[in-house]
């Protein structure tokens, strides 16, 4: 059974930092990527960013446009897991943040991801 456990989040005011981890347990396909979304209220799930680790075990970290030079997402193969260092948040980052993983390389398509965490609470405050 596979299980996407998240920590971190919480709220920080603007121009602050938070870092969110996940582990994944019962699930080793280090081939495919794992991904942060986030989805605020009435509004659709969205990709943030994600990592894609190449067959040598190089990861490709992609991101959204949105969070460019402000998020690092970061993965280890070996322990399954997932983190994301947000830096500079902004009101506009508020949400419930996501970690997913089973996806296809370099996708944020959330219909694309067959695993899902439980969501943790990331609010902004200016």
């Amino acid at each position: 059974q596979v299980q996407v456990v998240q920590s971190g989040g919480g709220s920080v005011q603007a121009g602050g930092s938070l870092r969110l981890s996940c582990e994944v347990s019962g699930y080793t396909d280090s081939s495919r990527s794992m991904a942060w979304f986030r989805q605020a209220p009435g509004k659709e799930r969205e990709g943030v960013a994600g990592v894609y680790t190449s067959g040598v075990g190089v990861n490709y970290p992609f991101y959204a446009d949105f969070v460019k030079g402000r998020f690092a997402i970061s993965r280890d193969p070996a322990m399954n897991t997932l983190s994301l260092q947000m830096n500079d948040v902004q009101v506009e980052d508020t949400a419930k943040y996501y970690c997913s993983a089973d996806g296809p390389p370099f996708s944020l398509d959330p219909a694309a991801f067959g695993y899902w965490g439980q969501g943790t609470q990331v609010t902004v405050s200016s």
